[in-house]
């Protein structure tokens, strides 16, 4: 299949790499039980759910180190592109959004059935849409610090507040190598200010009360294998540490809101998107639909 330079064009898999399911049945294979939606409206957050096999880890892996490269003929389609994001010359966040309209694997994995699914329940069963996209890498020994920080504190250009974001590692993520981490129930603290999303780790604190900051001190590490997924509520608190193991840590990350999503600004939301105006649908061939109602 010969693709088009700017892979936004398609809203359908453009690869082998993933299996569409063919009818209700065929779902059932991907859908949480309840005690995982029930925990992730309670905590804020599931992980552990396994979205990718070896061989697609693999192909993601290659299109991520092109992607990488400063060079990239694509990298004008991308809205960001950052080698190191860090504020800290010592350490190195390569972080990137838009990649879905680079790469046949990148943009494929929007419709993964087992991230389709779960967003779908976890959004309360509503269809689902793609906001964007990010990755994050961090280098073996000297890899960055993304700060706590809330989602949706960088996404007020939208509304209602109907979002979910889903992190992917394709490396194992673990404590030494500096895994995604959650306050449990933050997700309950309302709307914070925003800090600086790759500045000191505690930048955060300045908006908190006394409860929230001593609850800074407890999170959770989500360690996990590779090609396991994290989904957390828009308003989870969350960050994670320096890499300063012997290994890589590289995620990519899907964020998506529920069908019905409005602009909140007549500015450019995404560089090289073209505006939605105030109060219209967030919709169209940059915020294709994922899902359908074939899930009930």
């Amino acid at each position: 299949m010969k693709t088009h330079r700017d892979l936004a064009k398609y809203s359908k898999h453009i690869s082998d790499l993933f299996e569409w399911p063919k009818d209700a049945k065929d779902w059932e294979q991907y859908r949480l039980n309840n005690n995982q939606v029930e925990h992730f409206k309670e905590y804020g957050y599931i992980h552990n759910i396994k979205v990718l096999n070896n061989k697609q880890i693999d192909v993601l892996r290659d299109e991520l180190q092109d992607i990488m490269d400063p060079n990239h003929p694509k990298h004008d389609l991308l809205y960001e592109f950052h080698s190191n994001e860090s504020e800290d010359p010592n350490r190195v966040i390569f972080h990137s959004l838009g990649h879905w309209r680079v790469s046949k694997g990148f943009h494929d994995i929007l419709w993964n059935p087992a991230f389709v699914m779960a967003s779908y329940q976890l959004l309360g069963e509503q269809n689902v849409r793609f906001w964007h996209d990010q990755l994050f890498c961090k280098p073996a020994k000297h890899g960055g610090v993304v700060a706590w920080h809330q989602d949706y504190s960088y996404w007020t250009r939208t509304k209602p507040m109907q979002h979910l974001t889903c992190w992917t590692g394709l490396d194992d993520a673990t404590k030494e190598n500096g895994c995604l981490q959650y306050i449990p129930g933050s997700h309950k603290w309302g709307l914070l200010d925003k800090p600086s999303l790759t500045g000191e780790m505690t930048g955060l604190l300045e908006f908190l009360n006394e409860e929230q900051t001593k609850a800074l001190d407890n999170p959770i590490s989500i360690e996990m294998k590779k090609g396991h997924a994290s989904f957390h509520h828009p308003l989870m608190v969350h960050g994670s540490f320096e890499n300063n193991s012997e290994k890589p840590r590289r995620a990519f990350v899907i964020n998506v809101f529920g069908d019905g999503t409005l602009s909140d600004t007549d500015d450019v939301i995404l560089k090289g998107v073209p505006p939605v105006k105030k109060d219209l649908l967030m919709d169209g061939k940059f915020f294709p639909l994922l899902s359908t109602g074939i899930f009930k």
